[in-house]
C-alpha cells in the first residue's frame, strides 16, 4: 500500500467541518485545549467567532454544547476520544443521551494508533461506552472520504452522534464514483463465498490487504465496511452469515463491548454462526511508533489472514 494516499482521519473531520461551516451558519465547534491536534483549529482560522476553546474542562465543555443546541445551535464537541467517551461519560449520558440533544462529538485519537501518547491516551474503551447510552449512534469511518461523509451526515441527523477519528493517517480506500454513505448501513467492498470479514476503522484497509492475500492461496473473502457501530446494520450481516458461514471481525477497539460484541449479539439471537473476534484482546496499550503497535496487538493484516485460514481449515 506504499503508493495509496494516506490521510489521517482527524484531518478530514477538520477539513469537513469547515466545509459544513461555509453552507451552515449554526454549526459551532467547542474544543478542550486541543485545537491543533484534533484539527478543530482548522476550522478555528475560518470562522473564528463560531469556535470556542474550554480548556481542559471536557465536562462543562458538553453541558456547553447542550445548551448551545437548546437555541438552536448544531454544536461539534471535540477532544481526544479517551477523554470524550471517559472523562466526559456522565455528561454525555445526562447532559446529551437523556434529553436526545442535537450535538455531535468529533473523538479524535481513538484506538492503540495514538501510538506514544501511551495506554493512558490508547482510548479502547469508547465504543462499548458510546453504545450503551440510548439513541447514540456510533460512528468509525475508515478514511478521508469516509470521515467527511460521516461528519456531513451526522451534521444532518437529529439527535447526539459519536465519531471516532484517528491519529495515523490510513489509506484512502472508498475514492470512487459509486461510493455512498448512510448511517447505519454497511457496505460490501469486496464479494466472497469462503468467510467474510467485517471490519471497523482502520482496520478495514487492513482487511482488503489480506482478502487480497488469501485469494491468491484460493481463499475467497468477502469483505464489509461497518462504518456505523449503532445502529448496525443487521441486515448486511446476516446474509453474509447464511452465505458465507463464518464471520471474523476486525476493530482497533477491546473486543468486549465493540463491534465484535455487537456482531454475536446479533448472530446469536437470530443466525448462529462461527465467529473470532480481532481487536484488543482485555489488556491495555503502551507507548510505541503506532504501526509497530498495530502489528504488535494483532490489527494487521497479516493476523487477519491467519486467523481467517484457521476458520476456513
Amino acid at each position: 500500500m506504499a503508493d495509496v494516499k494516506k490521510i489521517a482521519t482527524r484531518e478530514s473531520y477538520g477539513n469537513a467541518l469547515v466545509e459544513l461551516g461555509k453552507e451552515h451558519a449554526d454549526l459551532v465547534v467547542l474544543d478542550a485545549d486541543l485545537a491543533e491536534a484534533t484539527k478543530t483549529g482548522i476550522f478555528k482560522k475560518a470562522f473564528p467567532d463560531r469556535h470556542f476553546d474550554f480548556g481542559i474542562a471536557e465536562a462543562n465543555m458538553v453541558d456547553a454544547a447542550a445548551g448551545m443546541s437548546t437555541a438552536g445551535l448544531v454544536p461539534f464537541v471535540s477532544t481526544f476520544a479517551m477523554f470524550a467517551a471517559g472523562r466526559a461519560f456522565e455528561q454525555v449520558r445526562n447532559t446529551l443521551g437523556y434529553p436526545h440533544l442535537n450535538v455531535k462529538i468529533g473523538a479524535t485519537h481513538g484506538g492503540i494508533s495514538v501510538g506514544e501518547d501511551g495506554a493512558s491516551h490508547q482510548c479502547c474503551e469508547d465504543f462499548a461506552l458510546m453504545r450503551t447510552i440510548p439513541g447514540m449512534v456510533v460512528v468509525s469511518p475508515s478514511d478521508d472520504v469516509e470521515a467527511k461523509a460521516a461528519v456531513k451526515a451526522a451534521y444532518e441527523h437529529n439527535g447526539p452522534v459519536y465519531l471516532r477519528f484517528g491519529r495515523l493517517a490510513v489509506p484512502v480506500i472508498n475514492d470512487n464514483p459509486d461510493y455512498k454513505f448512510e448511517l447505519g448501513k454497511g457496505v460490501t467492498l469486496r464479494d466472497g463465498k469462503d468467510i467474510t470479514v467485517v471490519a471497523t476503522g482502520l482496520m478495514v484497509a487492513e482487511a482488503l490487504e489480506a482478502a487480497k492475500t488469501l485469494a491468491d492461496e484460493g481463499i475467497d473473502v468477502r469483505v464489509i465496511n461497518i462504518h456505523t457501530i449503532k445502529p448496525l446494520d443487521e441486515e448486511l450481516i446476516l446474509k453474509a452469515a447464511k452465505e458465507t458461514g463464518k464471520i471474523v471481525t476486525a476493530e482497533e477497539h477491546n473486543i468486549i463491548g465493540g463491534l465484535g460484541e455487537a456482531v454475536c449479539s446479533c448472530l446469536a439471537e437470530k443466525c448462529p454462526t462461527p465467529v473470532r473476534r480481532i481487536g484488543v484482546n482485555d489488556e491495555f496499550g503502551h507507548s510505541g511508533p503506532a504501526a509497530a503497535l498495530l502489528k504488535q496487538f494483532g490489527l494487521s493484516a497479516e493476523h487477519i489472514a491467519e486467523v481467517v485460514r484457521e476458520m476456513v481449515k
